[in-house]
Formats: C-alpha cells, sequence, structure tokens
C-alpha cells in the first residue's frame, strides 16, 4: 500500500469517528436540554402546588375582611333597619274601657238632699245617684252639699260657667241639709228623695257604679 493510499484511508477514518463524536455529542446536549426542562416543570409544579393553598387561604382572609366591614358598617349605620312589629302570642283579648266595663245603674235614679246616701238606688234603697250625667248637653252633673241656687240662677249663667265650681259658688247659697245639682242646662235644689222619672225637665241618667 502506497503512501496515498494510507492518507485516504486516514481521512476516511477520521470523518467516521468525528462524526460520531459529533453526533454522540449533539444526542447528548439534547438529552441534558430535555432532563433539564424537565426538571424545571417538576420544580415549576412543586412551587404552584406550594402556593396554591396560600393564595386560597389569603381569598378566604379577604372574603372574611370584606364580611366583617359590611357589618360593621350595618351596625354604625345612623339608620337602624327597622324591626318587624310583633304581636304577642296565643288568643288575642279585647281591652275594655273603664265606661264599657262592668257595673251596676239605679233603678229607678233617685236625687236628695244632702243627708241621702249616695250610691246605686232601688225602689228600697233609695239612694241618691253620684254617677248622673245630662244627655242634652253630655255634661256630668254637679252636686253641692248643703247648698240650694240662687234665684237668679239661669241657663246663661251655668252655660257660661260650667264645670268651674269656684265660679258656680257665685250663684250658690248655704242651705243645711239641701243639695245643688246641676248640668250646663239644667239645675235643681232638693232636701228629700226625688225620683227622676218625676222631673221631666231633667234629662239625667245613671252612669254605672263601678263594684
Amino acid at each position: 500500500m502506497d503512501d496515498e493510499d494510507l492518507d485516504e484511508l486516514l481521512d476516511e477514518v477520521e470523518k467516521k469517528f468525528c462524526r460520531n463524536v459529533s453526533i454522540a455529542s449533539s444526542a447528548a446536549r439534547t438529552n441534558s436540554n430535555v432532563a433539564g426542562k424537565d426538571e424545571k416543570d417538576k420544580d415549576g409544579q412543586k412551587k404552584h402546588g406550594a402556593t396554591k393553598p396560600k393564595r386560597t387561604v389569603n381569598s378566604v382572609t379577604e372574603d372574611i375582611d370584606a364580611l366583617l366591614e359590611e357589618l360593621q358598617e350595618e351596625d354604625c349605620s345612623p339608620f337602624p333597619q327597622p324591626k318587624a312589629e310583633q304581636f304577642p302570642k296565643g288568643p288575642h283579648v279585647e281591652k275594655r274601657l273603664p265606661s264599657q266595663s262592668g257595673g251596676r245603674k239605679c233603678c229607678p235614679v233617685f236625687i236628695g238632699g244632702s243627708s241621702v246616701a249616695n250610691g246605686v238606688g232601688t225602689a228600697a234603697s233609695k239612694r241618691s245617684c253620684d254617677q248622673l250625667r245630662c244627655i242634652s248637653c253630655d255634661f256630668r252633673v254637679l252636686m253641692f252639699d248643703d247648698c240650694e241656687w240662687d234665684s237668679t240662677c239661669d241657663y246663661l249663667f251655668l252655660r257660661n260657667n260650667m264645670p268651674e265650681r269656684q265660679k258656680l259658688g257665685t250663684k250658690l247659697k248655704k242651705r243645711r241639709g239641701l243639695r245643688a245639682y246641676a248640668c250646663q242646662c239644667s239645675w235643681i235644689s232638693t232636701l228629700e228623695p226625688t225620683d227622676l222619672r218625676d222631673q221631666p225637665q231633667l234629662r239625667w241618667v245613671c252612669g254605672k257604679h263601678q263594684d
């Protein structure tokens, strides 16, 4: 074999050897890059997995803070929420006014002098009624013991001065045993028990006496 043939052979071996080395080196670099990428992906997944709960906890904390702020705003509001009206449980009990409550009336109705006892009058007891009201002027009838009306007393005087006792006293005279009665439109003085059925000019009726 001559020198030329030997040189050609060496060249071919060198080319093949260098090519294999280049391919092996390229493959090694590729594998290294792939492995590095996989490791980075794994690290990224680990980091992602580690930080995810933190974001979840932070989110829950923010929601709680927001809810607490809303509650505080409601408590500090100058206009409180209207409360629903509460009704008592159980059967409804109707409240009755004193005038509608139980009581007794005089029957018949008597008036009398200061010596006649006041109370519920009956045909037997003949007590003087002290719960009289006039159905004409709708005033309560006032009584004055040991007094009688002066002859100058009239409708206009009663109209202007009823029910002020002090002013009415200017037309009263002291008379032992008598009792003076008056509403805004009528008046009378009496000594003995008197049945109002015998005094048709007096439009007085008995209110209820409390038991």
